[in-house]
């Protein structure tokens, strides 16, 4: 029955001398940024960012993960666009930004465990739209963050 299986799996592929399969189409490529700033006041955290296509091609849609050095705590109230991705990591849909132009604003508040007196917020892609970003300098970046309720800019 195996044997069948395969030979009929197989029975469909016809293989001529000459004639190349045709290749998928590449990938389109868009250069997605991530701006906005980000505070930590006693055991909130604030991060607004504009997601930003620097094309050429036109993103449907992307996801920004937002991961914390310290854990959030539970239970927290995320924007309905955001959803927990793992102990530290949230991830948020950022919509479609024109090409060359920028998206709506995403806020994001998040209750962190204890009160620490800095952190690090770490920002990336986690989904590009089904495009390729051969610039991932300004979609992944590194921020501290200190306790003193200032916005730090990335």
């Amino acid at each position: 029955m195996w044997i069948w299986g395969v030979a009929g799996a197989c029975a469909g592929a016809v293989v001529l001398p000459g004639v190349a399969p045709a290749a998928p189409a590449p990938a389109p490529e868009a250069d997605l940024a991530f701006h906005g700033t980000a505070v930590l006041a006693g055991d909130r955290a604030v991060v607004k960012l504009t997601p930003r296509d620097n094309g050429p091609a036109a993103v449907t849609g992307a996801t920004v993960r937002l991961r914390w050095s310290v854990e959030p705590a539970e239970p927290q109230r995320l924007p309905a666009r955001c959803a927990r991705e793992d102990e530290r990591s949230v991830v948020c849909g950022t919509g479609a930004p024109a090409v060359h132009g920028a998206g709506a604003q995403l806020r994001v508040p998040v209750r962190l465990k204890g009160r620490p007196s800095e952190v690090t917020l770490e920002t990336g892609t986690a989904w590009g739209g089904g495009a390729v970003d051969r610039n991932r300098a300004n979609d992944r970046l590194k921020v501290p963050v200190l306790n003193t309720g200032d916005a730090y800019a990335f």
